[in-house]
């Protein structure tokens, strides 16, 4: 299934090909209990970014791995590149057009505790 996907203000468009029936990630982790990023992690070959490459700004903190890129008109981070799985994406589900989504079950990820759990994530 193809999905598609968006920041706020429609600036970065973007599709990702998943199951019509989802299991995502919900971390406690600070930047994503702050934004309310709930995970779809795919392959980088299953992501294809439409339109705004130009309009996306990255900030890194920590370990600098992780990518966090965000819309630099509507502020809305609607996917990324994740330290835990670095050559992957990290879509928002929250930016998903849901009409194409027939079930999503949540999994919680205790990311407060990253290094001791990540293991229960890959």
């Amino acid at each position: 299934m193809i999905h598609k996907g968006s920041c706020h203000c429609g600036a970065i468009e973007f599709t990702v090909k998943a199951p019509d029936s989802l299991t995502v990630s919900r971390c406690n982790c600070s930047i994503c209990s702050m934004t309310g990023f709930v995970h779809l992690i795919v392959k980088k070959a299953d992501f294809t970014l439409l339109r705004g490459e130009d309009n996306l700004t990255c900030y890194r903190f920590n370990t600098g791995v992780a990518q966090h890129l965000f819309c630099k008109s509507c502020g809305v981070k609607s996917f990324y590149i994740p330290r835990s799985h670095p050559d992957g994406v990290s879509v928002n589900i929250n930016c998903l057009d849901h009409s194409t989504i027939e079930n999503i079950s949540f999994q919680d990820f205790d990311g407060q505790n990253w290094e001791d759990n990540i293991h229960n994530l890959t």
